[in-house]
């Protein structure tokens, strides 16, 4: 969908143009989640107004975290809440979007994430010595 790809090449230009301007000293390098998070913030407040405007009010908090959970996360990132898995770098944008959404729909909120391991690239030959130590 180009939607999606044009929404995962603004992103990945948003972080990289973040972190470079940290190399070049214009930003600390510990604003720049700062910076990310409030970008995910005003997005999520823009999104939120667009989907939510021919939709009837929430009658309560539950009502409003059904609507992030399901509608809105996976109309912005195509995949179901427990399924996503993202670069750590995105986490920032994507803590900001959320809360933006939620302060847009009355919800003062504090959004954390939390990652119990990083990324890892397992090579071939690291599987292979892997298997051939299990064979001997």
């Amino acid at each position: 969908m180009a939607d999606e790809a044009l929404f995962l090449l603004l992103h990945n230009e948003m972080v990289s143009g973040v972190y470079k301007s940290a190399e070049q000293g214009e930003v600390e390098n510990g604003r720049c989640i700062t910076k990310l998070e409030n970008m995910g913030f005003r997005v999520g407040q823009g999104l939120i107004e667009r989907f939510t405007k021919d939709t009837a009010r929430f009658k309560d908090e539950l009502d409003i975290m059904k609507f992030i959970c399901k509608d809105f996360w996976t109309t912005v990132f195509k995949k179901q809440i427990d399924n996503l898995r993202t670069n750590h770098q995105y986490l920032a944008f994507t803590c900001g979007l959320i809360r933006g959404g939620l302060s847009n729909l009355g919800i003062k909120s504090i959004v954390t994430a939390e990652v119990s391991s990083m990324p890892a690239l397992t090579s071939m030959s690291d599987h292979t010595l892997k298997k051939e130590k299990l064979d001997k």
